[in-house]
C-alpha cells in the first residue's frame, strides 16, 4: 500500500526562512511520478512533428493552419512556466500537478477527439498551458527533496527524460500512426495519454504530500501584474517564431516590443523585492547568484543549438530519401541511447567534477554532430544506418551530461522556496531557445537546400548547430574559469 509521507517531511518556512533538511524516504519514488509526467508534457512538443501529414489529410486543412498544431503547443508551454512554477512554490507543488494534469488529460482527449482543425488548435493551446503548469513542479520537487550529491543525481534522472522525450517522439510517433493506421493514427498520439494521466494522477494523490501551511502565515499573492509583463514579452519572442513556422510573417515587428517589456518586467520584480513583496521571479537571483544566469544562458543557448538538429535530420530523411515516419525515428534511436547511458553517470559527476562536465560533455556532442555533418551528406540512404548509428551516438554520449548537470549547478544556490518559479524560468529560456533553432535551423536547410542541394543544405544547417554550440560552450568556459 502506498500510504502518504509526513507533512513535515516536506513543510514549507516561514517567508525568507529555510527548514532543516530531513530525508523524505518516498523521494524516489515521488520523482519517478513526476519524470513520467514531464516525458509526457516533453514528448507532446515533438511526437506530433512526424503526423503533421496525417493530421493534414484527416483534418483536410492547410499547412499553415496544422502548423499551429505543434506551434501552438510550443507557445501556450513557454507562457506558462514561470507563473506555473510560482504558484508552484505559494500553494503546492502537489496542487498544481493534479490541476496541470488533469487539464492536460481533458484537452489531450478533445485533442484526439476533435471533428475539425479549429478544436484541435484550441485545444493544443489548453494542452500546452496544462503542461507549463506540470513541467516546472519537476525541478521545484528536486529542489525541495533533494539534497548533496543526491540533488545531482535527481537532476540526472530529469535531464535523461528531456533528452529521451525528444529523441524518442518521431520514433513513438511514427510507430503509434504505423499501428493505428494513416487516417486516424495521429489521435491516438493524444488519447494514449488520458490512461497514463489518470494512473499518474493516481500516484500523485498516494505520493506527493500537500503543503503545509502555518495559520499565522498570510496566504501567498500571485504577482500578477509580473507575470502578464513576463508573458508579453515571452509572448513577443514566440509568435513570430511560430508565426513564421507556418508561413504568416506580419507579427515578426512583435521582437521590437520584446525588449521593452522584458526590461519593464525586470524593473518591476526588482521594484516588488526593495518593497519587502513576494515577486513573480526574484531577479537578486540574477544578480547575486552569478551561477544561475550562466546557466540560464547556457541552457537556452545549447537549446536554440541542440533541438533543431532532429528536425531537420527528420525532414532531410523523409523528403529527400524516402524514409518513412518510423524509419526515420529509428535512424535517430542512437542519440538517444547515447544519452540514456551518460545522464545517470553525469548526475553523479556533477557534485564532484562541476562546470567541468559541461564542458566536455558539450564538446563530445559538437564532434558527433560534426561527424554527421561531414559524412551523412555524403553517403546514398542504403549505406546511411553505418554513418548515423556511431555518429548520432557520440552526440547522444556529449548530450546525456548536458541537461541535468546545467539543472544541478544552475540552481544549486536557489532557496527550495523559489525552486520551482526559478526552474520555469530555466525551462522558459529552453522553450525560447527551441522556438528559435527550429526556426534558425530550418530557414537555413531550405534557403541553402534552394540555391544548391539538400545535402549541401543539411551540412549547413548542421554546421549552424555546432556554431551556436561553441557559444554554449564558450559560455560554459568562462563559468568554469569565474568559479575556478
Amino acid at each position: 500500500m502506498l500510504g502518504r509521507v509526513s507533512d513535515e517531511t516536506v513543510a514549507q518556512p516561514r517567508e525568507g526562512e529555510e527548514p532543516a533538511y530531513v530525508p523524505d524516504p518516498r523521494r524516489w519514488r515521488i520523482l519517478m511520478v513526476s519524470l513520467v509526467i514531464a516525458f509526457m508534457a516533453l514528448l507532446d512538443v515533438t511526437i506530433v512533428n512526424v503526423a503533421l501529414p496525417s493530421i493534414r489529410a484527416g483534418l483536410d486543412t492547410s499547412n499553415a493552419t496544422v502548423q499551429w498544431v505543434v506551434s501552438g503547443y510550443a507557445l501556450a508551454f513557454g507562457l506558462t512556466l514561470v507563473a506555473g512554477g510560482r504558484l508552484g512554490d505559494a500553494y503546492g507543488r502537489r496542487r498544481l500537478m493534479l490541476i496541470g494534469l488533469a487539464g492536460f488529460i481533458i484537452s489531450s482527449a478533445a485533442v484526439g477527439l476533435a471533428p475539425d482543425a479549429a478544436l484541435v488548435i484550441v485545444a493544443r493551446l489548453v494542452q500546452g498551458a496544462s503542461a507549463g503548469l506540470l513541467t516546472p513542479q519537476n525541478s521545484g520537487l528536486v529542489q525541495q527533496l533533494f539534497r548533496g550529491p543526491e540533488r545531482g543525481r535527481a537532476f540526472g534522472f530529469f535531464g535523461l527524460t528531456v533528452g529521451i522525450s525528444s529523441a524518442t517522439g518521431p520514433i513513438l510517433g511514427g510507430a503509434i500512426i504505423a499501428l493505428a493506421g494513416p487516417e486516424d493514427g495521429w489521435r491516438w498520439l493524444f488519447l494514449v495519454n488520458v490512461p497514463i494521466g489518470l494512473v499518474a494522477m493516481v500516484a500523485i494523490v498516494a505520493l506527493v504530500p500537500k503543503r503545509h501551511h502555518d495559520p499565522d502565515q498570510p496566504r501567498a499573492r500571485l504577482d500578477l501584474a509580473g507575470a502578464g509583463l513576463l508573458g508579453a514579452g515571452v509572448l513577443a519572442l514566440l509568435l513570430p517564431l511560430v508565426s513564421l513556422e507556418g508561413g504568416a510573417s506580419p507579427v515578426v515587428v512583435l521582437v521590437l516590443a520584446a525588449p521593452v517589456l522584458l526590461v519593464a518586467f525586470f524593473r518591476w520584480e526588482s521594484r516588488l523585492s526593495r518593497a519587502g513583496r513576494e515577486p513573480l521571479l526574484d531577479v537578486s537571483l540574477l544578480r547575486g547568484l552569478p551561477g544561475y544566469s550562466s546557466g540560464l544562458a547556457i541552457g537556452a543557448i545549447y537549446f536554440t543549438g541542440f533541438t533543431g538538429i532532429f528536425l531537420v535530420l527528420s525532414v532531410h530523411l523523409q523528403e529527400e530519401l524516402g524514409f518513412t515516419p518510423l524509419e526515420a525515428g529509428l535512424l535517430m534511436t542512437p542519440f538517444a541511447i547515447g544519452a540514456a547511458v551518460t545522464a545517470p553517470i553525469a548526475g553523479r559527476l556533477v557534485s564532484l567534477i562541476h562546470r567541468s562536465l559541461t564542458v566536455i560533455a558539450l564538446s563530445t556532442m559538437m564532434a558527433g554532430t560534426l561527424a554527421v555533418a561531414l559524412l551523412v551528406p555524403q553517403h546514398a540512404a542504403t549505406a546511411l544506418g553505418m554513418v548515423l548509428v556511431p555518429t548520432l551516438l557520440v552526440a547522444g554520449l556529449g548530450a546525456g551530461g548536458v541537461i541535468g548537470p546545467n539543472f544541478t549547478l544552475t540552481l544549486a544556490d536557489v532557496p527550495p522556496r523559489m525552486g520551482g518559479a526559478a526552474g520555469g524560468a530555466i525551462q522558459t529560456g529552453q522553450r525560447i531557445g527551441s522556438a528559435i533553432g527550429a526556426a534558425l535551423l530550418m530557414t537555413v536547410y531550405h534557403v541553402t537546400a534552394d540555391a544548391t542541394s539538400a545535402a549541401t543544405g543539411l551540412r549547413t544547417a548542421l554546421l549552424t548547430a555546432i556554431g551556436v554550440l561553441a557559444v554554449a560552450l564558450a559560455m560554459a568556459v568562462r563559468d568554469l574559469r569565474v568559479r575556478r
